[in-house]
Formats: C-alpha cells, structure tokens, sequence
C-alpha cells in the first residue's frame, strides 16, 4: 500500500508493507488477524457447528470456511484433534474453534452454554429441514463422510433433521450438506442477530 499508511491501530504494519494477499473481503484489507476477529466477534450469529472427527474426514475444512461465510459463533471439532485446514483456506484463524476429546464433554458444552444440538443426517427418524425451524441458539452436527453421526451422538441430539433429496444418491457430500443447513438457519435467525 502506498505511504502514507492509515494510523488506525487495525491495520497491521506487516501487511502494508508486504502486501495483503489474504482471502478476506476489501472491507478487512490490511487489517491484523486479531482485529478481524474482535471486529467478527462483534457481529457473530449465534449458530454453532459441529464435525465428527473420527475418521481424519477432508470435508472438515469445507465445513469450516462455510462457518466462517455465516460467521458461527462457534466450530467445534468431536475426536481427533488434528484435521485437515487446506480446505479451511486458512478461515478457521477468524473462528473460534473448540476441540472435544469425547461426546460427553461436547454435549456438557453445549449444555453449559445454552446450546442445542441437532443432528444432520438422513437416519430414520430424521425430519425433513425444510419443514423445521431451528432453534435460534443450536448447534448443527455432521458426521463423517459416509459413516454418519454415530448413535452416541445422535442419543444426545435433542432432534434429526435431513436434506430432501430428488436423485438416485444415498447422500449428500457432508460439505454441501453443512452449508445447505447453515443456509437454512440463516434464513430465519440470521436478520435477528
């Protein structure tokens, strides 16, 4: 950026003098990562998201950077502690991302934080998300790519809802899914946040 830089105490000194070539819109240009997120921070929904992590699923990282597009107040990462952020573009640094060694302390989480869990997935029982409104404060939950949520989670989801799907495929790819949930979510609570 050509001097004379801004003095705002948001813009990072780095960044001006280098360049920014970060995935963020214009409004963030040049902006450090800390003021990014106290500025997010300031605006967040009140939507969480949930990933099971017991296979080291690549779809986490899509799951993620749709977060960061609906500005969750929260990622939260069930099992594994390591995944794969390439597909995350480097967005989870703008989230906060909570990690869960167990269901038990996930759920104990939510609890203590006045968060429902609903579980996505197309299992028997499941209700169709079209048909649903969520609960303002929830949290959404995804399971594995091709495995699912497993039965501990889904025991302490207070509801299951699934995507309608008019084609010959058993599922939707857990990326599309979890934006396709976010997206319903937004509909009705995003404006009210």
């Amino acid at each position: 950026m050509p001097r004379p830089w801004p003095t705002d105490p948001r813009y990072d000194p780095e960044l001006l003098e280098h360049g920014d070539r970060r995935n963020v819109i214009d409004r963030y240009r040049y902006w450090s990562v800390a003021a990014i997120v106290a500025e997010l921070d300031r605006h967040r929904s009140r939507l969480h998201v949930a990933i099971q992590n017991w296979e080291h699923d690549f779809n986490i990282g899509s799951i993620v950077r749709t977060a960061n597009a609906f500005n969750v107040a929260g990622v939260h990462i069930l099992g594994r502690h390591r995944w794969n952020r390439r597909g995350a573009m480097v967005t989870d640094r703008y989230l906060h991302v909570h990690h869960h060694e167990s269901v038990a302390d996930f759920l104990d989480w939510l609890a203590d934080h006045g968060v429902t869990p609903i579980g996505v997935d197309n299992l028997p029982g499941s209700v169709p998300l079209e048909e649903t409104e969520l609960p303002r404060d929830c949290c959404l939950v995804f399971g594995s790519e091709g495995a699912g949520l497993t039965e501990e989670v889904v025991a302490g989801c207070q509801s299951l809802v699934a995507i309608t799907q008019y084609g010959s495929t058993r599922s939707i790819n857990a990326g599309a899914a979890s934006a396709i949930a976010m997206y319903h979510w937004a509909l009705r609570w995003a404006r009210a946040d």
